[in-house]
C-alpha cells in the first residue's frame, strides 16, 4: 500500500485504543475537571470520598489527612481495609484492581455501599494514574499489606509487609508535576475548608487533617480536628458567625422519605442576601437541581399558608412572591441518593425527579411543627417576608433605571470610563481604578487599544448591609454595570446575570498595595460575589498586582513585590540601592505603572475563583457584616498588611 493510500485510510489500525490509567493521563481535566490548583486538590477528596465512604456504610469513623514534607498527602482510615484477596476475573489482587482500573471499587455494588459520596465514581485509580508515585497500605486481619504504583502501575505484586492489631486503609500520593505543571504545593486553608465541610455533612466522623511543612512552637506539627455532633446545624452557625440571627433557634430536621435521607437545617438573620447550599452524597451542587426545587417548594408553600391565616398580609397591595421567602435565610439541603444523575454546564446539578417530593414534604413538615412551636418566631420571619416584598418593589424600579442606563437602553457609557477602541470583547479588559489621580496615570499609560480604565470614587456601598433597592440606587454601581454592558435578570429570576452582552472578558481590580487598597478590593469583590456572582465562575475578574518597592542604583532598577525581594535586589545591587516604597498607586508615573501592572508581558494578575462556596459566603459575610469579634478574629489570622506602614 503506497504511503498516500495509507495516509487516507481510516481502519480498525487507525483507532488508538487507550487503557483506562492511560486515558487519564492523556485527559485529565475529563477526569478531575483541570490540572491546576482546583484539580490538584481534587485529588485529595477523591480518596478522601472513599473513606466517607467507608463511614457512611458504618464501619468507620476516624480519618486523618496528612500533607507531607514533599508535599505529598496520606490518608487514613479505621475502615474495614479495602480487600486484598485474589480478584477472580482480573487474577491479580482486589486492591490492584480498585488502584488500577478506572470505574472499579465497591461503590458500584449495592451491597457494599447503599450510597457513596465522591464525583461519578472516578476514585482513586484516577488519583493513583495522576501521581508519579502511589503506596497503598492495608490493615486487616492482623495483617498489614502494602502495593506501590508508578503513573498507576503496579511496581510489584501486594505483599505482607507486617502483623497488626488495626484495621483501616492509608494511601500516600504524590501528584505528578508533568500533569500538573502550574503547581504541585497543596493549600491547607483549602484542604482544611473541605474537611470542616465533609465533618459538617457526616456528623460523628473525626476527620484530622495536619500539615507537616509547619510546625507550632512548641515543636508539634500544624493542624486541626474536625468534629461535629450537631451536623448541618453546627454547620448554618459557623456560615453566620458573621450576621445577626433573628430568630432564637437553628431549625433542622432529619428525615427519610421514600428511601431518600433528607436533612435540613435553616436559619433568617438581618442580611438581605439569600444563601442557600446544597448537597447530594457530600458533592456540593452549587447548580441547585431537583432537591433545592423540592426545599424552595416546602419553604414557600408552609410559609405562605401560614402568612396568610395570620391576617399580617391583609394589609399587602401586591403579591408575595417566592424570592420574599429566602432574603435573609442561610439554608444547608444535604440528601443522599444511590444513583445520581448529574447535569448542568459542571455536572453540579441534581437531575433525579424523584428527590423532589421527598425533600418538599420532610421541609413542609419541620416548618409547620416549628411555626406552631415558636409563634413569636413565626411572626419574626413574616414581617421580614413583608419588609422583603417591598424592598423587592422599590428594587424592581432601580433595577429598571439601571437597565435603561445600560449601553442596551441607549444611555451610553458612564462618562468617567476611558473606552478602548477594539470591539471584540475577549480581546479586551477594563480596570476598575481606585481614585481619580491613579485612573488618570493609568489612563496614560495604557494601551488604548484593548485597555479600559474606569477610575472609582473612594470606597463602593458595602453591598453585605444594603438593601437590593439601594445598591442598584448607588451610582458607582449603576456605572460598573453600565460599563460592563450587563444586564440584572428580570423580577422572577432577580439573581441571574446576562453575560452575553459583557463587553469586557477581563475585569481587572486596581487598588493600591495598603490597608484601604484592600478593603476597597474586598467591597468589589463584595459586590461581585453578591450580584454578579457568574462574573468570577466565568474566570473574568482579576486583581492586579502592583509592586510594593523600587529598588534603584545608577542605571540599575528593580521592581519588588515582597520583602524578600526587595533584599534580594538590594544585595544583587552591593547593599546600598536606594529603596523606594510605593504607598500607593499615584506614586508611580504612567509608565513605570505600565511595565509593572499592566503590560500583558510582565504583569502579575491574580485570578480570582471560588473554590468553596459556602467558605467564600462564610469570609464575605464576617468580613462585610455587622458582627465584630469574628471578623476580628479573622483579621488576626490572615493580616498580612498590619505592620506595613507602622
Amino acid at each position: 500500500m503506497s504511503d498516500e493510500i495509507k495516509k487516507n485510510s481510516y481502519s480498525a489500525d487507525s483507532i488508538q485504543a487507550l487503557e483506562g490509567m492511560e486515558h487519564v493521563r492523556m485527559r485529565p481535566s475529563m477526569y478531575i475537571g483541570d490540572t491546576g490548583v482546583r484539580g490538584l486538590h481534587h485529588l485529595v477528596y477523591e480518596v478522601v470520598d472513599n473513606s466517607i465512604d467507608e463511614a457512611l456504610a458504618g464501619h468507620c469513623d476516624t480519618i486523618s489527612v496528612f500533607i507531607n514534607e514533599d508535599n505529598s498527602i496520606s490518608v487514613e482510615d479505621n475502615g474495614r481495609g479495602i480487600p486484598v484477596d485474589m480478584h477472580k476475573k482480573e487474577g491479580v489482587s482486589a486492591l490492584e484492581v480498585v488502584m488500577t482500573k478506572i470505574g472499579a471499587g465497591g461503590k458500584f455494588d449495592k451491597d457494599s455501599y447503599k450510597v457513596s459520596g465522591g464525583l461519578h465514581g472516578v476514585g482513586v485509580s484516577c488519583v493513583n494514574a495522576l501521581s508519579d508515585n502511589l503506596r497503598a497500605t492495608v490493615f486487616r486481619d492482623g495483617k498489614i499489606y502494602e502495593q506501590e504504583y508508578e503513573r498507576g502501575k503496579a511496581m510489584y505484586p501486594v505483599k505482607q509487609v507486617g502483623t497488626t492489631d488495626k484495621r483501616g486503609t492509608m494511601v500516600t500520593f504524590h501528584p505528578d508535576k508533568t500533569i500538573f505543571t502550574q503547581t504541585i504545593e497543596y493549600n491547607y486553608d483549602t484542604l482544611a475548608a473541605r474537611m470542616r465541610e465533609l465533618s459538617f455533612l457526616n456528623k460523628g466522623i473525626t476527620i484530622t487533617l495536619t500539615d507537616k511543612r509547619r510546625t507550632k512552637e512548641n515543636g508539634e506539627y500544624e493542624g486541626e480536628v474536625f468534629h461535629s455532633k450537631e451536623g448541618l446545624k453546627e454547620f448554618v452557625k459557623f456560615l453566620d458567625m458573621g450576621r445577626e440571627p433573628i430568630i432564637s433557634h437553628v431549625i433542622s430536621m432529619e428525615h427519610e422519605k421514600g428511601e431518600v435521607p433528607v436533612e435540613v437545617a435553616l436559619v433568617y438573620n438581618t442580611s438581605y442576601s439569600e444563601n442557600i447550599f446544597s448537597y447530594v452524597n457530600n458533592i456540593n451542587t452549587h447548580e441547585g437541581g431537583t432537591h433545592l426545587q423540592g426545599f424552595r417548594m416546602g419553604l414557600t408553600r408552609t410559609l405562605k399558608k401560614y402568612a396568610d391565616a395570620s391576617g399580617l398580609l391583609d394589609k399587602l397591595k401586591f403579591e408575595i412572591a417566592g424570592d420574599d421567602f429566602r432574603e435573609g435565610l442561610t439554608a444547608i439541603i444535604s440528601v443522599k441518593v444511590s444513583e445520581p444523575q448529574f447535569e448542568g454546564q459542571t455536572k453540579t446539578k441534581l437531575g433525579n425527579r424523584e428527590v423532589v417530593s421527598p425533600v418538599s414534604q420532610a421541609v413542609s413538615e419541620m416548618l409547620e411543627n416549628y411555626l406552631e412551636e415558636n409563634p413569636n418566631d413565626a411572626k419574626i420571619i413574616v414581617q421580614k417576608v413583608i419588609l422583603a416584598a417591598q424592598a423587592r418593589h422599590a428594587a424592581k424600579k432601580a433595577r429598571e433605571m439601571v437597565q435603561r442606563k445600560t449601553v442596551l437602553g441607549g444611555g451610553g457609557l458612564p462618562g468617567k470610563l476611558s473606552d478602548c477602541s477594539e470591539q471584540d470583547p475577549a480581546k479586551c479588559e477594563v480596570y476598575l481604578v481606585e481614585g481619580d489621580s491613579a485612573g488618570g496615570t493609568a489612563k496614560q499609560g495604557r494601551d488604548r487599544n484593548f485597555q479600559a480604565i474606569m477610575p472609582l470614587r473612594g470606597k463602593i456601598l458595602n453591598v453585605e448591609k444594603a438593601m437590593h433597592h439601594k445598591v442598584f440606587e448607588n451610582e458607582e454601581i449603576r456605572n460598573i454595570f453600565t460599563a460592563l454592558g450587563v444586564t440584572i435578570g428580570t423580577e422572577e429570576d432577580s439573581k441571574a446575570l446576562n453575560l452575553e452582552k459583557l463587553r469586557y472578558h477581563k475585569v481587572i481590580i486596581m487598588c493600591d498595595a495598603d490597608v484601604d487598597g484592600s478593603h476597597i478590593a474586598t467591597l468589589i469583590l463584595t459586590f461581585f460575589f453578591r450580584f454578579m456572582r457568574e462574573l468570577i465562575e466565568g474566570g473574568h475578574v482579576y486583581i492586579a498586582a502592583p509592586p510594593l518597592y523600587l529598588v534603584k542604583k545608577g542605571n540599575k532598577k528593580e521592581y519588588a513585590w515582597t520583602d524578600d525581594q526587595r533584599d534580594a535586589a538590594n544585595e544583587r545591587m552591593g547593599g546600598s540601592a536606594g529603596i523606594q516604597r510605593y504607598k500607593g498607586l499615584g506614586e508611580m508615573n504612567a509608565e513605570q505603572l505600565w511595565e509593572t501592572t499592566m503590560d500583558p508581558n510582565f504583569r502579575t494578575l491574580r485570578q480570582v475563583t471560588i473554590d468553596n462556596l459556602t467558605e467564600a459566603d462564610r469570609v464575605f459575610s464576617m468580613l462585610m457584616g455587622d458582627e465584630v469579634p469574628p471578623r476580628r478574629e479573622f483579621i488576626e489570622k490572615n493580616a498580612v498588611y498590619a505592620n506595613i506602614d507602622a
